[in-house]
């Protein structure tokens, strides 16, 4: 037998070899190419505050943040981060040692697992999941471990954690909880007294948590975003991401961050010095502007973004779909079983032939695909307008 050459040899990584190019490339080149309305991807069809705009100009002019800027982020915005979480939460930390600045939280994600996680320890995420944390898990040679949210039962209007299935998942080899909320795709908003199972499991077994809170100014009704690192013992083994592109619709440039306590930081600074090591200079002055808005820009934007939500889950329900009415984040998961559908990837790439819309089916977000196959999501982070001819497209489904 002769050995495999460096040709025969498949190019990519093994560990990267399930990852192909993404579900958001494939449907917004479907978009494209179809003339759709494309409710797939999340990003706004409109920029962010004027002010904040400016202030971006602004830096640029004066020549701030055109050269590297300092590896943990200009002081302006650690101290506007800190400031941010001391404001909103209570949460207290050092600038200068317990903030870290990132190429969004994209880049923090895949950061933190690189850190924390070597070959062999398994990390529990929810699914359905970002499609990043798989690839990083991966890529810091980790086990994905996942727990499945599901709707609360028959009829139910939100997908829910179970906590036993969670706690039953961790193991002598268990490393880390990645934590998703405001979650996307589903829009679920954990509990307080879900997020005190949670913080008390990860005491109890001495887990490492990195939590994903991109979407923690865009909750709705009656629902509450609390921070995982404010509970008891949390502080300590918890590494919280967030960033500017969801909360000020400036998704393009880039800025996100952590805060942690400094052994934290420092081992996700370690890792992310050979990634990117710097990037969004003159956006990170505009951020810490940003974040420290007064708070009718955080109610405003949060209440257009109801009345958005509003808008396209009414019309979804009027086109057929089951409606899981989103608590938190820019997203609407629906249940395409009512149709007479059952395979969201089909029923995707068929949607924009049929009805002039794209979105996501949510089963590529799954690994166990068939808990996923039924749901489809879509994305209410578009001008009104564009909501309103996409709900009036949808429901010629309807017959």
């Amino acid at each position: 037998m002769t050995a495999m050459t460096s040709t025969e040899r498949p190019f990519l990584n093994r560990r990267l070899a399930e990852f192909g190019t993404t579900i958001f490339a494939e449907m917004s080149a479907l978009a494209l190419s179809t003339g759709s309305i494309n409710l797939g991807q999340g990003f706004p069809d409109t920029d962010g505050p004027e002010e904040v705009r400016e202030a971006a100009v602004r830096a640029l002019r004066d020549g701030r943040g055109n050269q590297y800027p300092p590896g943990p982020g200009v002081p302006e915005l650690r101290a506007a981060v800190a400031a941010h979480q001391e404001r909103r939460y209570g949460l207290s930390y050092d600038p200068d040692t317990e903030v870290l600045v990132t190429a969004g939280a994209t880049e923090a994600v895949a950061a933190a697992l690189l850190a924390l996680v070597e070959p062999g320890d398994e990390v529990i995420a929810f699914e359905p999941y970002y499609d990043s944390y798989a690839a990083c898990i991966a890529m810091a040679g980790g086990t994905r471990v996942p727990v499945t949210l599901r709707p609360d039962g028959e009829g139910g209007a939100s997908f829910r954690l179970d906590l036993d299935e969670l706690r039953a998942a961790v193991t002598d080899r268990t490393r880390l909880l990645l934590i998703n909320t405001p979650h996307n795709p589903t829009g679920t908003v954990l509990t307080r007294a879900e997020l005190t199972a949670i913080a008390e499991l990860a005491v109890e077994r001495d887990l490492l948590v990195v939590t994903d809170e991109v979407y923690e100014h865009l909750v709705f009704d009656d629902a509450v975003h609390v921070p995982l690192a404010a509970f008891p013992g949390m502080r300590e083994r918890t590494v919280t991401i967030s960033s500017a592109g969801k909360t000020f619709s400036f998704t393009g440039w880039k800025v996100g961050w952590i805060t942690s306590v400094p052994g934290l930081v420092t081992a996700v600074r370690s890792a992310k010095q050979y990634l990117t090591y710097v990037a969004s200079g003159p956006f990170q002055y505009a951020v810490a502007e940003a974040l420290a808005l007064p708070d009718a820009y955080f109610s405003g934007f949060r209440d257009d973004m109801l009345a958005k939500r509003d808008l396209l889950s009414a019309g979804l329900a009027d086109a057929g779909f089951r409606v899981f009415r989103p608590a938190g984040t820019y997203f609407v998961t629906t249940d395409i079983r009512p149709l007479g559908e059952g395979d969201g990837i089909a029923f995707c790439r068929a949607l924009p032939e049929r009805a002039g819309v794209v979105a996501i089916p949510n089963a590529v977000f799954y690994d166990h695909r068939e808990a996923g196959a039924p749901f489809v999501r879509f994305a209410f982070c578009k001008q009104r307008a564009v909501l309103e001819e996409a709900v009036k497209r949808l429901k010629t489904l309807a017959g």
